[in-house]
């Protein structure tokens, strides 16, 4: 079967990716409680114990709420790399040492007919990471919790046929809100999060001849909206000549529900 994928949940509370080629299953991230995260796989109609392995990208709260839960209930093996995994300690609880995988930044692992591959993103994380799934000549792209996207995830990312990509918040709608200004100077800091126009910059350098859907992703319940997301990323797209109906198209995602499946 061919490459799909479910965002299951994304946002500021909590974010979880299932991807599968019809025989191996992969979770990325577990980010709710684990009785969420088993009513998110009811709703796209997958079976949890048939997941093949967890791949983490970095040890917050929103992505690993409910990893420990999973891992031990199900039996899964969880993949991150070293230092994730001691920066994980004591937030997941026990987890039985054959159930720990190492996955280093740079890696490529192979999982039925997917090759995941990991690379660096810039978060104030200890070693955050992400992943394009290949499948032929098929490439799904997962980026989102980075301040900022270099040259060199631009290359490893490029012309994919999917992208799930972080748009977190509206510059103005962040500045002129609620949050202290440490939070915000984090935010927007280049160990913080992608704004949206950040976000549509960094998409018209990376969608190809072969890009379809981009999923924006991510997206801060206090300083975004799905309608700006979408607006401020399809206006930066069109003055560079980027049709989002005709060449390309934008989908939402939700922190509740998940998108239905699809196939790359």
């Amino acid at each position: 079967m061919s490459l799909h994928f479910s965002v299951l949940a994304s946002g500021s509370t909590g974010n979880a990716i299932f991807v599968s080629d019809g025989d191996q299953s992969l979770l990325v991230d577990a980010g709710l409680s684990g009785k969420k995260m088993e009513s998110l796989f009811q709703e796209i109609d997958r079976d949890i114990h048939n997941l093949s392995g967890i791949l983490v990208t970095h040890e917050h709260s929103d992505h690993i709420k409910g990893l420990g839960v999973l891992a031990r209930k199900y039996k899964l093996p969880i993949y991150a790399n070293a230092k994730t995994w001691r920066a994980m300690d004591g937030l997941i609880g026990q987890v039985s040492t054959d159930q720990q995988f190492h996955f280093e930044i740079g890696e490529n692992k192979t999982f039925g007919s997917i090759d995941v591959e990991s690379f660096g993103v810039s978060h104030d994380a200890a070693e955050p990471m992400f992943y394009v799934f290949h499948q032929g000549d098929k490439k799904l792209t997962l980026i989102t919790d980075t301040g900022y996207v270099s040259d060199r995830m631009k290359g490893i990312i490029k012309n994919s046929q999917a992208f799930v990509f972080e748009s977190n918040h509206d510059v103005e709608m962040l500045r002129m809100g609620r949050y202290p200004w440490s939070v915000k100077r984090r935010i927007l800091s280049d160990v913080g999060h992608v704004s949206n126009e950040d976000a549509a910059l960094a998409i018209a350098d990376v969608i190809g001849d072969q890009t379809e859907r981009i999923y924006l992703a991510h997206l801060s319940l206090d300083n975004n909206m799905k309608e700006i997301a979408r607006m401020s990323v399809s206006q930066v797209l069109a003055e560079k000549d980027i049709d989002v109906k005709e060449q390309i198209k934008l989908y939402d995602t939700d922190p509740n529900r998940p998108t239905s499946i699809i196939y790359v």
